[in-house]
């Protein structure tokens, strides 16, 4: 059975989804690699030396959201947007349990997580979903409209905001921890 979940997405959404089960999302999804998760670190990091609420300091809104991890290719004539296959994810996982005590609740890439990663996840009852790798063209035929939001001058790396219609996902890791990767790896 294929579980469909909206973003933003609520914490009685979340906490039905357990490890293995397929999910069809539909919503607003950001985008995000290493440069613009360093560069969102480094805004959360300023807000709180000056005293600031660190939320208040992103050009987004993660509370209740979700981060694909992609670096969208430019689109073709007439395309919204051009392949945008996931990347791995652990590139990010310095910078992740810090934006989950933000308030974000999902991420979307590949591979394995840390268990630092995990930690925060539980903590924060979020989850890590899986996008299939090799089928960047079917994902982008998912996505519904594409606009930079920020980081422009990142090219590829900047934070996109994605509407995406039934995006096809494996949850990997739940919000109690349950990770396939260890549970069910040849799944």
């Amino acid at each position: 059975m294929i579980k469909r979940i909206t973003t933003p997405a609520s914490d009685e959404q979340i906490s039905q989804l357990q490890a293995g089960d397929m999910v069809e999302l539909t919503g607003v999804l950001f985008t995000g690699r290493d440069a613009a998760h360093k560069r969102m670190l480094e805004y959360i990091n300023n807000a709180l030396d000056k005293g600031q609420e660190p939320r208040d300091s992103l050009p987004i809104d993660l509370k209740n959201q979700g981060i694909y991890y992609t670096g969208p290719c430019p689109a073709p004539p007439g395309k919204i947007i051009g392949s945008c296959g996931p990347t791995t994810s652990y590139r990010m996982d310095s910078y992740t349990p810090q934006l989950l005590d933000l308030g974000l609740k999902i991420m979307i890439g590949k591979g394995q997580r840390s268990p630092e990663v995990i930690e925060a996840m539980i903590r924060n009852r979020a989850v890590y979903l899986v996008a299939v790798g090799g089928a960047a063209a079917l994902i982008a035929r998912c996505v519904k409209k594409a606009e930079v939001l920020a980081f422009e001058d990142l090219g590829a790396e900047a934070v996109y905001r994605l509407e995406v219609e039934n995006l096809p996902l494996i949850v990997v890791i739940d919000s109690q921890g349950s990770n396939l990767y260890q549970t069910q790896p040849s799944q």
